[in-house]
């Protein structure tokens, strides 16, 4: 498809994610360059924006002033939108005669609209990544004291419902991960736009995607399997506490019933 942003040699790039979802069922089929990935002409500059329904949007020449008018008017459509949303920032760089990825910039031999689409992609994944990470990050410092109190004391005094969120919080991240962004996956445009591969593959190593995502599976199960040990820790200490409030309550039913006959033999 023509572009208008194809006269240019040089575009900035601009990628936010948002919120955890944005509702692009909004937007009218007649008023997109393509749908997948939803992709818009915002002003009359040519420039575009990329969006994505886990939250992300990716710009490509487009004006500050323009930028954050666009930005303004998706709000309505964000579910659970960020105060402080993931950035990053990149280059586009045309008439190249080697196309690849280098310093934060991207060169290509010319501007089509599935290449911004490829590096789209691209871009949105390595902001989910970056989310996740420091997500998970957070939870590592959280379940550490219990794993330390753990191995220190033998036990632990966290509430099972603590340590159960933690998993389900874990599930989660895997889900989003795999469910709404498939991170793991290669974009749709390449089914249609083979030669491409390079590009993507490109953009995959700049950002180090596939690594990235191996480490962040690892700490994802890592943290999982120590919260459901710790939760079984808990449950285990409390099924003891309750066998011992049984024990008690025979004992005292069994004191009782000898005061009783004693009583009877007195009397």
């Amino acid at each position: 498809m023509e572009l208008k942003l194809n006269s240019r040699q040089d575009l900035k790039v601009h990628a936010l994610l948002l919120a955890d979802r944005l509702d692009l069922k909004a937007f009218k089929i007649a008023d997109c360059l393509a749908t997948t990935p939803l992709t818009l002409e915002v002003d009359n500059d040519g420039g575009i924006a990329v969006l994505f329904r886990y939250g992300v949007v990716v710009m490509f020449g487009v004006q500050s002033a323009n930028e954050a008018k666009f930005v303004d008017s998706l709000t309505p459509l964000m579910t659970n939108a960020y105060a402080a949303p993931e950035v990053e920032e990149m280059e586009v760089h045309s008439g190249r005669k080697s196309v690849g990825v280098q310093s934060g910039a991207v060169s290509l031999d010319d501007i089509s609209l599935e290449k911004l689409q490829v590096i789209a992609d691209a871009l949105s994944k390595h902001l989910m990544l970056t989310l996740y990470e420091k997500k998970v990050a957070g939870e590592f410092d959280k379940i550490e004291p219990f794993a330390q109190e753990l191995a220190v004391y033998g036990k632990v005094s966290g509430g099972s419902k603590k340590l159960l969120s933690k998993i389900g919080n874990m599930l989660l991240i895997e889900h989003r991960m795999v469910g709404r962004a498939e991170i793991g996956d290669k974009p749709e445009t390449l089914w249609d736009f083979p030669h491409l591969e390079g590009l993507y593959a490109s953009m995959e190593d700049e950002f180090e995607l596939k690594e990235r995502q191996s480490v962040l599976d690892r700490k994802l199960g890592l943290i999982s399997d120590t919260a459901q040990t710790l939760a079984d820790v808990w449950d285990n200490k409390q099924l003891h506490k309750l066998e011992w409030y049984v024990i008690v309550l025979i004992l005292f039913e069994v004191v009782l019933g000898l005061h009783d006959r004693i009583s009877n033999i007195l009397g």
